[in-house]
């Protein structure tokens, strides 16, 4: 007798913990939403048509920004549709490997998304090629998330124009989305981030017109307000190196005129060649321009720069930090990056923290 009332006793607790263990797990303070894709890539900066190898990562904008804030400490879901099969499973791999809850992936779907990337070097820029049609997240039917289950304790929601662009169905369920984070107090951010090659600047600027006005945080480079909304920096040019602040804070004042948005963030890439770089950055809140430091990069891989920007000032907003110093730790952070192969920022906030302070050196640590 006493004996069974033991093993019931540790069974309750046995449930009980795993009931704990499992609430912890799905804890979430920001969630992203977007596509994962397979990348190859060209060894040695070869070219694609001389290539006789890939080397294999994986990376896209939303799934990049929760790897990013997973290594600062933060409660990072990401939200997709993957493959059930081995390429499905790689990619769901790299994500938890990183640290990024994965409990709302569903899978589905026949194809991952595949994207080749041809790296430049000093006069040859980087080129792209994509291999993601009829993607699993592509062919999302929306509705097929329940949203506001997945925002039940959130604090943010981050989404870039990629997503939108990837179907109709595609921009129609990040519709669906937003609209349940508004509805739930979550803040929103959006990362505009406009690709040519996915659709034109028609489609994006009329999608991209309603979806902003749901948005909290615009995030966007020197080329993306004019490619989705003709709003442009006029005396800039970014290819000559030369960048006028008071024309970018008023393509930022537009920018928020057209939207409903409480920050709107620019990064200023100076493109001195496809190996050397000028990085910085500006934000708005409606009243105050703020701006960065100044950072010189010799890149080893600038994809990914933006997106490690975006998960820079996620993480110190979210953690209650002020627009100044929220805006360098997102230079600083997305300056680190680009030293890094992939798409992925693997590091930490300490990490950043020393190049906020200004240990820009390089010297070996010991």
């Amino acid at each position: 007798m006493v004996l069974r009332s033991l093993q019931k006793l540790l069974l309750n607790r046995f449930e009980s913990d795993g009931k704990s263990n499992k609430v912890e797990k799905m804890k979430k303070s920001i969630v992203t939403f977007g596509e994962i894709m397979l990348r190859l890539q060209p060894s040695n900066f070869e070219r694609l048509i001389q290539a006789s190898n890939f080397e294999v990562s994986y990376g896209g904008g939303e799934a990049n920004v929760a790897v990013s804030l997973a290594h600062y400490g933060d409660k990072a879901a990401f939200v997709t549709i993957l493959p059930d099969n081995p390429l499905g499973q790689a990619a769901l791999n790299q994500l938890r490997r990183f640290g990024a809850n994965t409990d709302m992936i569903k899978r589905g779907g026949d194809r991952l998304g595949v994207y080749f990337l041809e790296k430049g070097a000093s006069l040859r820029p980087s080129k792209v090629v994509y291999d993601r049609a009829n993607s699993a997240i592509a062919e999302v039917v929306p509705g097929t998330f329940n949203w506001e289950e997945i925002f039940n304790g959130v604090k943010w929601f981050h989404f870039t124009g990629i997503t939108p662009a990837l179907s109709p169905n595609a921009a129609a369920e990040t519709l669906n989305a937003i609209k349940a984070a508004k509805k739930l107090g979550v803040t929103v951010s959006c990362d505009l981030n406009y690709r040519k090659k996915l659709w034109t600047r028609e489609e994006a600027g009329k999608v991209m017109k309603e979806l902003v006005q749901y948005v909290d945080v615009i995030i966007a480079n020197e080329a993306d307000c004019s490619d989705v909304f003709g709003i442009e920096a006029e005396t800039t040019n970014v290819k000559s190196g030369h960048i006028d602040d008071a024309h970018y804070q008023s393509v930022a004042q537009q920018m928020m005129n057209i939207s409903k948005a409480r920050y709107v963030a620019i990064t200023l890439r100076e493109s001195i060649s496809a190996s050397d770089n000028g990085w910085s950055a500006m934000l708005y809140d409606g009243s105050t321009f703020y701006k960065s430091k100044h950072y010189h990069i010799h890149l080893v891989d600038r994809v990914g720069g933006g997106d490690s920007f975006g998960s820079g000032l996620i993480h110190s907003m979210v953690n209650g930090k002020g627009p100044q110093e929220s805006l360098e730790f997102a230079v600083a952070a997305s300056a680190l990056k680009q030293t890094i192969p992939g798409d992925m920022n693997l590091v930490t906030e300490k990490e950043v923290m020393e190049i906020v302070k200004g240990n820009v050196s390089g010297r070996v640590q010991r």
